[in-house]
């Protein structure tokens, strides 16, 4: 097995396997908010994938799957003329609905949410929205009362896009820094993470290139991360140029994962090859999916 393979085996250890039950429940929550508030008992329109999952870019073992689901503008009239915290009610009035779906489940509405938790540690978050004439989405924040706004779609575009432009080899790499992330403990959020993968590898130079390559993008999305001011505040998201802010200072961890992989490379492609400790310090850096065999 060579470089390409290892890297090839580690991103196929990485994608979510669900075997179609994300896809089921997806189906279940849409066909019953359908039901309650459009009158009509498909499990298709108006709802979308959002964060990780619908950028395509969640890992095996991710925790909170983002859907939107789009209600009428009539529902937003009736909560936004309340006189008290018509948001709050809204989320209530969605939480009664999927109940009527999953009734044992220990659905709570949180915020902007609406949780809806599955015993094998995936939870859906349900963000009721309405549609904006930019397709943009209004939500409501029942912490104070307020309506916000989200602008999702461009962001799964702009990535689906560069993703393409990049022999789609984009993707991956958001997925080999999660893997990074949950290994190393680093305080970045997962929308950070495709921000700036995003922005890293649009002048790569080996941007076109295959799995071969992939040491040498970790090495240098490492060292870029590393590199980065540690006094930004915030970036901006792809496609939709939403403010993304920083929860923490993910450089010095970068730098460490940086030296290592100088490490495995020197031994990749030292003669002969210590192919052994190569993985080893693969594994140092992104944990057990990396292949040892």
């Amino acid at each position: 097995m060579g470089l390409g393979d290892w890297f090839s085996t580690f991103y196929t250890n990485l994608q979510v396997a669900d075997g179609g039950t994300i896809s089921q429940r997806y189906k279940n929550i849409t066909k019953r908010l359908n039901t309650d508030f459009w009158n009509t008992a498909s499990d298709t329109p108006h709802s979308l994938y959002v964060g990780s999952y619908g950028r395509n870019t969640a890992i095996q073992g991710f925790s909170d799957l983002d859907m939107i689901f789009q209600l009428p503008y009539s529902v937003y009239e009736k909560y936004n003329n309340y006189s008290g915290n018509g948001q709050s009610a809204l989320l209530q009035a969605v939480k009664q609905s999927i109940e009527k779906t999953y009734s044992t489940t220990n659905i709570r509405a949180d915020g902007q949410v609406i949780v809806v938790p599955f015993t094998d540690g995936i939870s859906f978050e349900v963000v009721p929205a309405f549609i904006n004439k930019n397709d943009s989405f209004t939500f409501p924040n029942a912490n104070g009362g307020s309506w916000q706004v989200t602008n999702p779609k461009p962001e799964i575009q702009a990535i689906r896009d560069r993703n393409a432009s990049c022999n789609g080899n984009l993707v991956p790499l958001c997925r080999m820094a999660r893997a990074w992330k949950r290994k190393w403990e680093v305080p970045i959020g997962g929308v950070l993470i495709d921000t700036l993968a995003y922005q890293f590898i649009d002048a790569w130079q080996y941007k076109d290139k295959s799995y071969l390559y992939y040491d040498y993008m970790c090495r240098d999305f490492f060292k870029w991360l590393s590199e980065q001011d540690s006094e930004q505040e915030y970036w901006k998201a792809p496609g939709s140029g939403q403010y993304v802010y920083g929860k923490g200072l993910f450089q010095y961890k970068a730098k460490r994962c940086y030296n290592i992989s100088l490490e495995a490379i020197a031994h990749e492609t030292a003669t002969p090859k210590q192919e052994w400790s190569a993985k080893q310090k693969w594994r140092d850096i992104f944990g057990a999916n990396f292949p040892d065999k």
